[in-house]
């Protein structure tokens, strides 16, 4: 009797963890809506608006203020962590379910894009890539939900190139420190202001492009979206009744540009930011300098080695 009730225990088990983690993807966003629809005052018109103030505490330093940006980031990245570990429930050495065949080609694809495109030195990078290509798109896809995007808030795009922007310079301090300070003038002296310039506009132009984009299209979908509802007003208003009220105009077209605005665009920048991640960190390493400066502590520590003997 107990033999035979382990596997349905086992399967009992398994299917509980299951639902848990799909609880862990869908409960953050249905919180998310919670909390917009109790926070969003009533408004009439157009609103293109920043993030909400959740809320604010006093510090010693400055403020302590809880932003929807904030929010929204971290049940973005709750919600990922729910679908990691649903994709990876249950592995086996041979793949016998869907999930885990969707698992390995994401794991398969991120590692064949990394060493592409960084190299088989950087082989390791693949899950912060991956991390940051599933952030991205993952904060820009949650707007079809009418919540606002992380990505709309350039505070948090600029955080992410910043972190890109220490790991691309402890690469090029690889070399050395006084290798990267001649590096700035070169080819010829008068480039150095131009050469500190270009590396701290890296990080800017990565936050700005990223934000951009994503808000732009937030932007032009709610004018396009505003339009039409005034367009349908004026013309379909004298029907009689609620029906008078209903933006008719309004359907099909926001949901069209929605596809390419908050999908599309969306991916794509997840895409481009991870590429330019990727390019940037590896194309940082001075691997001439670098191969100079371990031989040259190769051969110090033997002359050590060998004066100690």
């Amino acid at each position: 009797m107990t033999e035979a009730a382990t596997p349905d225990v086992k399967s009992t088990r398994f299917r509980a963890v299951d639902g848990a983690l799909i609880a862990m993807m869908i409960l953050p966003i249905l919180a998310l809506i919670v909390l917009k629809v109790l926070f969003t005052p009533a408004a009439d018109g157009v609103q293109i608006a920043g993030a909400m103030i959740y809320a604010e505490f006093e510090a010693p330093v400055m403020p302590v203020i809880i932003t929807e940006s904030q929010i929204n980031t971290w049940a973005v990245m709750i919600s990922i962590l729910g679908l990691c570990l649903y994709l990876t429930h249950g592995l086996t050495a041979k793949a016998v379910c869907r999930r885990q065949l969707i698992a390995e080609w994401i794991v398969e694809k991120c590692q064949g894009l990394v060493n592409s495109n960084m190299g088989d030195y950087f082989s390791a990078w693949a899950p912060f890539i991956a991390a940051i290509m599933a952030l991205s798109a993952f904060s820009s896809l949650i707007c079809l939900f009418g919540l606002f995007s992380p990505t709309g808030d350039v505070n948090v795009t600029f955080g992410w190139a910043l972190l890109v922007f220490f790991l691309i310079m402890y690469y090029k301090f690889r070399g050395g420190l006084w290798n990267y300070f001649i590096g700035l003038f070169k080819p010829i002296p008068v480039f150095a202001p131009m050469n500190l310039i270009g590396e701290f506009s890296t990080p800017i132009s990565m936050a700005f492009r990223h934000y951009g984009n994503v808000l732009s299209g937030a932007v032009i979908s709610a004018l396009i979206g505003s339009a039409l509802s005034g367009l349908s007003k004026s013309l379909l208003g004298w029907l009689p009744g609620f029906l008078g009220d209903i933006p008719f105009l309004r359907i099909g077209l926001p949901a069209v540009l929605s596809i390419y605005f908050d999908v599309f665009s969306g991916v794509m920048q997840a895409f481009i930011f991870a590429m330019l991640t990727m390019l940037n960190v590896s194309g940082a390493v001075p691997w001439e300098e670098w191969a100079a400066r371990r031989e040259k502590r190769k051969k110090l520590k033997e002359k050590l080695s060998k004066s100690a003997a």
